[in-house]
Order: structure tokens, then sequence, then C-alpha cells
């Protein structure tokens, strides 16, 4: 069942990433966007995050829980041997 979350959690994650880049790409004229925890944190609570771990999440709180892992992953030596869509999805489903 917690593998079936995860998985589930991180399919969120990737089409939270798919769409941000159609984002970026219309909305934004292609510029990166530096705030993009944000706009994940929002698509992913409106697209049911909150119960893919059992309870109301706000955004606020995800975008910042987001911006810190991205942080560790981008920081972590080795480097993870998974994506960050998985990692983040397993760290979400466990501390969330």
């Amino acid at each position: 069942m917690a593998a079936e979350r995860i998985e589930t959690i991180k399919t969120l994650l990737v089409q939270a990433e798919e769409a941000h880049g159609v984002y970026e790409t219309t909305e934004l004229n292609g510029v990166y966007d530096q705030h993009w925890p944000r706009w994940y944190a929002a698509y992913a609570v409106e697209h049911g995050m909150g119960a893919l771990v059992g309870r109301e999440i706000p955004a606020d709180q995800l975008a910042e829980f987001l911006t810190t892992i991205n942080a560790e992953f981008e920081e972590a030596d080795p480097k993870p041997i998974e994506s960050w869509a998985a990692y983040a999805a397993r760290r979400i489903a466990v501390e969330l």
C-alpha cells in the first residue's frame, strides 16, 4: 500500500512538472520560474494531494516542503539514483 501511494504521489508530481513546463512556455515566455515550488504545490493540492497524504495540506506548507527537499536533493552527495519526482514522492509520503 505504501509503495502504491508513493507511486501515485510521484505520478501527480510528474503531471505537475509537465503542466508547469507548459506554464513556463506559454505564460512566462520560456523564462525559468524560480518560484516553481509554489506553482507545483498549488497544482498538487488542486489535483488531490490531500487525499494522497491522508489529510488536507495547505499549498504554502507543501511549497515550503518542496523547496526544502529540492535543496536536499540537489546537495546530496552522492546524488540520489532515483528521479526527483520519486525522491520527493517518497519524502512526502513519509513526512507529510
